[in-house]
């Protein structure tokens, strides 16, 4: 059997795979981790690449050995269980993430951060530096993808560009956390109102129990960047509880703040355009796992939360200077 260890490491940030699982058995055969699908005649195994693999999402009809488990911890990949899509059952708690237990990674990033955290003006900063990359990465992408605006997502359109302009002026006025969630959540509306309109779907409402195609790809979407912010954060070492935006006692709560960074620009979207184009969950999820490649969603995620922790991000201007 292969050791392990003798994968040749992949940076996180380079990572190329995320999987979603269902109907399967995931097992360790040969040191190598596959999932096994099976039919009426005939039993398929799958391998999973995992040293080039950040997150395992675990759907409905799932299950998955203890030595696949110790295999995938070694590669240092996240699991998540979840329900049918890729996103909570009506029933069900919120996604688990299991992270691979390591007590050898970073801790200047940790450190770093809890020198801020505690200080709730300092916090804000951050929490705003957050929503200026996101409109930033927003703009690159659609600017820069050709599918995006063959579409009409066009950042300098009207209806967008008085949107992003008027959320700018609102991180920059917000005085306290409550008042830039309140200034996010009317952005991310008026983006639903911008892509449904360019869809040509009236009347949409963002709800995440509704089983209208938008939402449900919303829904599944938002878990792929789930799943990448909660390997960014395990690789820096910064736990999920330190958020800047989404509340102290919220399970998970940095990993959404992380998540939103990639949502408005990638997710929200195709999942309006993959409705109009009847595609499959299937399609779907190949379609915003392509695109996070396409557009480096990985490391624009590192390099932002990385950028926080500098010494001297207090002294600088606090704009975004990923390297499109």
């Amino acid at each position: 059997m292969d050791d392990p260890l003798s994968l040749k490491p992949i940076l996180h940030s380079k990572r190329a795979n995320l999987f979603y699982l269902e109907h399967c058995r995931v097992m360790q055969k040969d040191g190598r981790v596959l999932y096994l699908t099976e039919s009426q005649n005939r039993n398929l195994y799958w391998n999973i690449p995992i040293a080039n693999t950040t997150v395992i999402l675990l759907g409905t009809g799932t299950s998955i050995t203890q030595a696949a488990v110790r295999l995938l911890a070694s590669a240092g990949v996240c699991i998540g269980f979840c329900g049918g899509g890729g996103t909570p059952l009506f029933q069900a708690t919120e996604i688990e993430w299991m992270t691979p237990q390591n007590e050898y990674r970073p801790t200047e990033y940790v450190q770093a951060w809890l020198k801020f955290w505690f200080d709730e003006q300092k916090r804000l900063d951050v929490a705003k530096y957050f929503q200026r990359s996101r409109l930033k990465y927003l703009e690159f992408v659609w600017n820069k993808d050709s599918d995006l605006q063959d579409w009409g997502f066009l950042p300098d359109e009207s209806t967008c560009e008085t949107a992003i302009q008027l959320f700018n002026r609102r991180i920059n006025s917000a005085e306290n956390v409550n008042s830039l969630l309140t200034a996010e959540a009317e952005f991310t509306k008026s983006l639903y109102r911008y892509a449904a309109g360019i869809c040509k779907k009236s009347n949409f409402v963002r709800n995440r129990e509704a089983d209208d195609l938008a939402n449900a790809f919303l829904n599944h979407g938002n878990y792929l960047a789930y799943g990448s912010a909660a390997t960014t954060l395990w690789v820096l070492g910064i736990p999920y509880a330190f958020a800047v935006m989404h509340g102290k006692t919220r399970r998970g709560a940095l990993v959404f703040d992380v998540a939103d960074l990639i949502k408005d620009a990638i997710v929200l979207p195709w999942a309006f355009i993959s409705e109009k184009e009847l595609s499959t969950e299937s399609q779907f999820r190949q379609t915003v796992l392509q695109k996070f490649i396409q557009h480096k969603s990985l490391d624009f995620m590192f390099e932002t939360v990385k950028k926080v922790t500098e010494p001297q991000f207090e002294e600088e201007s606090h704009d975004s200077d990923f390297n499109f």
